[in-house]
């Protein structure tokens, strides 16, 4: 997988997210704080109107294959408010968001589940809110 990148205001909305969640989460969950807090950490920060367009950001909509099964499907990144399985929009903070943020088109991306490893490709970022002109600086 090629570099992480990030808009400032996503950086800053997730860390204090990431704050408020460190004190309230306990146990295993915690690890998938730590991952998205590493993934920060070593992220490119970049201006909204200079993030590659194949770039999976907050509230993008990115189409994925899952290479054991050959299905694709349609996730949103989203804050966990704004989490609802029932329109494919997937909290960052859940594993699999996590991994998907700041990715690009043609990434893979692996993690654990309880049946072993999961591997999906990063077919296409459908919508990206940088690139549509919908953000903030």
């Amino acid at each position: 997988m090629g570099k992480i990148y990030i808009t400032r205001y996503d950086k800053e909305r997730l860390e204090s997210l990431l704050g408020y969640a460190s004190a309230t989460w306990q146990g295993k969950d915690k690890k998938f704080l730590l991952a998205l807090e590493e993934e920060l950490d070593q992220a490119v920060i970049v201006r909204p109107e200079k993030i590659p367009a194949d770039v999976v950001t907050m509230n993008s909509k990115v189409r994925v294959r899952d290479l054991d099964s050959d299905e694709e499907m349609d996730y949103i990144i989203c804050f966990p408010g704004d989490a609802d399985s029932m329109k494919n929009q997937i909290s960052v903070l859940s594993p699999i968001g996590t991994a998907l943020l700041g990715t690009s088109q043609g990434d893979v991306i692996t993690w654990s589940v309880p049946s072993g490893v999961r591997k999906l490709l990063v077919k296409t970022v459908v919508f990206q809110p940088e690139s549509a002109g919908d953000y903030q600086l």
